[in-house]
């Protein structure tokens, strides 16, 4: 998908059947009753990418990744999955497709690591089928990729932010979903973590063909691992496209208010957003104004 900033015209959301990506929101209007976040709100996450939303405390992020995710119902608009308004799908239908690796988790008393991530396979159980080699064999390998296979006999209540946050990413990883949606999945991990778990959503995105879908804070992050970046403000889309496509300085000055300069990242190639100083931020005071007062 080629790069586009400011609004859409009505024009720009009719597209050919062949070319409708698996999960599409389409004029949502996202709101907690009567607090309203985004209005006439449409966004194509494209198929086999790894797209991350980015903007400023209250734009409407995580918001946008709940209704994509089934567990908000927009008031207006519909959120289509493959092709079918997710809200009239069966629930297993849906966690067969779509894994959510949610902002904040609460884990039941006195569960083990192993058991709550041997709960993504839930959606692959049935009247039939019940829990198999194959389910062990899956819950294994996802403890190993995120590095927590030694805790697997431990509570959960008993770790800290940052292994409880690599559990819940095993859990949805266990799910094995085509399509993965991670609200702030970095929360709560230290520097080497972060990256740890960037790494593993890149790799499940080139070499599993997954498509991911996170909210991060982290600017630099996005543009270091996205393949499509959207930038929210006051629930609108200001802007989209490949990190190295539309990340700017006046960009990042028109989402976050931030002053900055935009480089190559010297690892990478991609955008590295580099704060101004502070007394590079601070405008100075109009001299007309200053005299006529």
């Amino acid at each position: 998908m080629s790069a586009r900033t400011g609004h859409r015209s009505g024009s720009d959301n009719q597209r050919s059947n062949s070319n409708v990506n698996r999960l599409t929101a389409e004029n949502v209007t996202l709101a907690y009753d009567q607090r309203v976040i985004a209005e006439k709100l449409s966004v194509e996450i494209p198929d086999n990418s790894f797209t991350v939303i980015v903007g400023p405390n209250a734009c409407g992020k995580s918001t946008l990744l709940r209704a994509l995710s089934r567990m908000l119902k927009p008031s207006q608009g519909r959120v289509l999955l493959d092709g079918s308004v997710i809200q009239s799908m069966p629930a297993k239908q849906v966690a067969r497709t779509l894994g959510l690796l949610p902002q904040s988790s609460i884990a039941p008393d006195g569960i083990t690591v192993g058991d709550l991530v041997g709960r993504g396979r839930y959606p692959h159980q049935g009247i039939l089928r019940q829990w198999s080699t194959e389910d062990e064999r899956v819950v294994q390998e996802s403890m190993a990729q995120t590095g927590i296979a030694e805790l697997a006999d431990r509570y959960v209540d008993e770790l800290s932010g940052g292994q409880r946050q690599r559990v819940w990413i095993a859990m949805a990883l266990a799910q094995q979903t085509p399509l993965l949606l991670l609200d702030e999945p970095t929360t709560y991990l230290d520097i080497q973590h972060q990256i740890d778990v960037l790494d593993l959503c890149a790799e499940l995105h080139e070499e599993q063909g997954r498509t991911l879908v996170a909210v991060l804070h982290d600017l630099n992050h996005a543009a270091r691992y996205a393949t499509h970046l959207i930038a929210l403000r006051d629930g609108q889309v200001i802007a989209e496209g490949a990190p190295k496509d539309i990340v700017t300085a006046d960009l990042v000055e028109r989402v976050f208010g931030l002053r900055c300069q935009v480089i190559d990242d010297p690892e990478t190639g991609t955008p590295l957003v580099v704060p101004a100083a502070r007394k590079g931020r601070t405008k100075p005071v109009d001299a007309a104004v200053t005299g006529a007062s």
